[in-house]
């Protein structure tokens, strides 16, 4: 071996490779959850609401113990009633002068249609009261579209009319106003007491297509005798009069008095008479006014038979001045109140405030369990015993 060469020596190992401690890293703390702020909003809503209802009620009672009697001591706490109301714009023609529109659709009756007991005749009479007050205001539209309703609601809503156009208030005011002529807009029906409050006004519009004229009066009832025989109930009546148990149902056909069948319908009769004597003495005026109007036909009493007539037979017969639709009857009324130039045209809208929201929470529904059968249209509900204008047209 030589010995000039050098023993290849051995590496030494590697160092080794201790890895540090691993470092624990403190466990994280849930954040708590962000408190919704919805229950803030409610809060200052009901507060607001809570407020407004403080400050009404607050100024009712200033008002109410504002009013003095006669000699100046505190009288009792009273209220106005009846419908408030607020002026709408239907149609803006930039003018001074005014026409207000007045509708009556559907069903003539005194039943109350709010929480105040106000009635289709209560708000009629407060529009027109409403438009006699106003200076601007120089004709009223009646749009009517109504089968007829209550004898006695027709008839207040008929003076009314009369009184608006005599220039007299509804609510017993005496002070004298210039009368304002009122000229009817019929749709698609204006008949029996729907004619009846349109026969004092000065002029009536028709479509050819209105339904209008069933002059007459009705009552309705039912005789169910022969079905409580059926299930076995024998009905027991004790009367203080012969006549006490008139118009009941549950009588036989041979118990009722014969002298009833007379009375009832001299009953209607009368009601008829009075119902014609409108018709007349409204057309004759109205022709009498404006004799470019239709006098009624000498036989027009003939037609007063309950029959429905269309707008041009009625304008025939002289129950109609003229044939056209809305936009005639505001030409018509400007020409007759001598509106020159143009007229804005406005209705008289019910207003209602936070405390009729407040009053619907007090109000007890005795209807929950009622069914209703859907066919298709709003029967009237009549009343047994109670005479109606109401057309027949409604029922076919």
């Amino acid at each position: 071996m030589d010995e000039s060469i050098p023993p290849v020596s051995t590496p030494p190992p590697p160092p080794t490779f201790t890895p540090p401690p691993p470092v624990i890293m403190p466990a994280s703390q849930p954040r708590p959850p962000k408190r919704g702020r919805g229950w803030m909003v409610f809060a200052i809503i009901l507060l607001v609401l809570l407020g407004l209802s403080m400050l009404i009620n607050f100024s009712q009672f200033v008002r109410s113990v504002t009013r003095v009697g006669g000699s100046g001591a505190l009288a009792s706490r009273t209220r106005d009633v009846g419908p408030r109301l607020d002026e709408a714009v239907i149609e803006d023609n930039d003018a001074s002068s005014k026409i207000a529109v007045v509708e009556v659709n559907g069903i003539i009756t005194s039943t109350a249609v709010d929480q105040q007991g106000t009635s289709m005749v209560d708000i009629i009479k407060a529009q027109l009261d409403r438009a006699l007050d106003d200076s601007g205001v120089k004709a009223v539209i009646l749009k009517v579209d109504s089968p007829g309703g209550e004898v006695l609601a027709s008839d207040e809503i008929s003076d009314a009319i009369k009184n608006f156009q005599n220039g007299k208030k509804s609510k017993g005011d005496t002070t004298k106003h210039g009368g304002k002529p009122v000229i009817v807009s019929m749709g698609n029906l204006a008949a029996s007491g729907g004619y009846y409050i349109s026969a004092p006004c000065r002029w009536i519009v028709a479509n050819k297509m209105t339904l209008t004229g069933s002059i007459g009066v009705i009552m309705h009832g039912w005789n169910y005798r022969g079905l409580i025989d059926k299930i076995g109930i024998a009905p027991e009546t004790y009367k203080s009069g012969k006549f006490k148990d008139m118009l009941s149902g549950s009588r036989e056909k041979s118990e009722i008095p014969p002298e009833e069948h007379e009375m009832v319908q001299k009953l209607i009769d009368e009601v008829y008479v009075d119902f014609k004597d409108v018709v007349e003495k409204g057309r004759k005026a109205a022709h009498e006014a404006d004799p470019d109007g239709q006098a009624l036909a000498g036989d027009w009493a003939d037609y007063a038979d309950g029959r429905v007539l269309s707008g041009v037979q009625a304008q025939k017969l002289g129950f109609v001045d003229e044939i056209g639709d809305f936009r005639i009857a505001v030409k018509r009324a400007k020409k007759i109140a001598g509106i020159a130039d143009d007229a804005n045209l406005i209705r008289y809208e019910q207003r209602y405030d936070i405390s009729d929201f407040f009053r619907m929470f007090g109000e007890s529904k005795t209807d929950v369990h009622t069914v209703k059968v859907d066919l298709g249209f709003d029967a009237p509900k009549l009343q047994a015993g109670e005479m109606y204008f109401l057309s027949p047209v409604l029922f076919h």
